[in-house]
């Protein structure tokens, strides 16, 4: 078993969320302006994708790396489900949507000014 080598500071943390790797601060804290700069800018790399997984095949569709609170992905998450008619969740900081809404959801996320791709096949 080999060790890493360098900055082995933590990335996340429970009781604050997402921490900046230079600073060390909370995401929302951040004194660099490299992380600001891109906490300011709505987006980043949001990815949609299709999971199966524990579903007893049936799909959902997935959407992560928004950088928003609990409540602001919850009032997300309804306004994506009623836009595409169908019921879902937020479940560990990425919204859920029932069955195959890939195209819906990247075309309302890039209405909204989020940089939304369509991953997996």
């Amino acid at each position: 078993m080999s060790k890493r080598k360098g900055n082995s500071s933590p990335v996340y943390s429970t009781a604050a969320g997402r921490l900046c790797p230079e600073c060390g601060q909370p995401a929302a804290r951040c004194t660099c302006r490299k992380t600001r700069a891109k906490a300011a800018t709505p987006g980043g790399a949001v990815r949609v994708s299709r999971q199966t997984q524990g579903r007893k095949g049936k799909g959902v569709s997935v959407v992560e790396g928004l950088p928003l609170s609990q409540d602001e992905l919850e009032e997300l998450a309804r306004q994506l489900k009623q836009r595409c008619g169908a019921g879902g969740t937020v479940r560990h900081g990425t919204i859920e949507i029932q069955g195959e809404h890939r195209d819906t959801l990247v075309a309302e996320l890039e209405k909204l000014g989020y940089a939304a791709k369509r991953a997996g096949g």
